[in-house]
């Protein structure tokens, strides 16, 4: 016999709160869902840290599926599933944009937090920027506002860089895995980026013109990203990175 049952698995503060929402999205009792759990979560150390609980919804076998969960679910039917003895259509949960969602929230209420236990008011937004490349995965853009927050930068961005390093790794601790995480304080990161991608512009013209390739200064990860992004449609040169954290470089190559 062919079990193909519709799962969905949800991220809550516990498991309570993952099946109430896991059944809301679902449309259906707890009686006809299979629940297992993956993760009981953890509270962590005065609220930092903390990891939400995951549990997997499994659909029991129903007689009409698709009327109950139709919001929710994509349908991929055959011209064959017309036939009497043709399988069952394939359903898929969209939960793609659920943990979308749900990372951004994660990131927010992360940054938020510490910001909180710092003392610090401000208001924070967190959305989705653009990937280095095909491989890479999506950066979480965090952008804090507030009155006078430049000691949260630092100088050379000391500070920023090391309160992005610890919502990095708490951000990917509760979401079970790695999320790339940046953190902007009053448009910083944005005029350094408008000044990083001229700088790029303006190597590669001298890698181009000189038919040498150009090393540029050490910069921090989410720098590189910047050159790399900004010169990856360029067909007369490639970039690379060189050397060990926390020297790191981009080298602008002319093909």
């Amino acid at each position: 016999m062919n079990d193909n049952r519709t799962t969905l698995e949800v991220i809550a503060p516990s498991v309570e709160e993952a099946l109430a929402q896991g059944l809301s999205e679902l449309s259906l009792p707890e009686s006809d869902v299979d629940v297992e759990v993956l993760d009981e979560g953890s509270r962590g150390l005065f609220g930092i840290g903390s990891r939400q609980a995951r549990i997997r919804i499994t659909i029991k076998s129903i007689s009409e599926p698709e009327e109950l969960i139709q919001p929710f679910i994509e349908q991929e039917i055959s011209d064959s599933s017309r036939k009497e003895d043709a399988l069952p259509p394939q359903v898929t949960i969209r939960a793609k944009s659920v943990q979308e969602d749900l990372t951004l929230h994660v990131a927010q209420e992360t940054v938020s937090e510490l910001l909180e236990k710092m003392h610090v008011k401000a208001e924070v937004t967190a959305s989705f920027g653009e990937p280095e490349d095909a491989r890479s995965r999506v950066p979480v853009r965090v952008d804090i506002r507030g009155n006078d927050l430049s000691f949260l930068i630092g100088r050379q961005a000391e500070t920023l860089n090391a309160l992005q390093y610890i919502a990095n790794l708490i951000v990917g601790k509760e979401m079970g895995q790695p999320v790339t995480l940046v953190l902007d304080v009053e448009g910083y990161r944005q005029r350094r980026e408008q000044q990083i991608r001229q700088l790029a512009r303006r190597m590669a013209e001298q890698a181009i013109n000189t038919q040498k390739r150009q090393v540029l200064e050490p910069m921090p990860s989410n720098e590189r990203r910047l050159i790399h992004i900004e010169l990856r449609d360029n067909p007369l040169i490639s970039t690379e990175s060189i050397g060990e954290e926390p020297h790191r470089k981009v080298t602008i190559i002319p093909k």
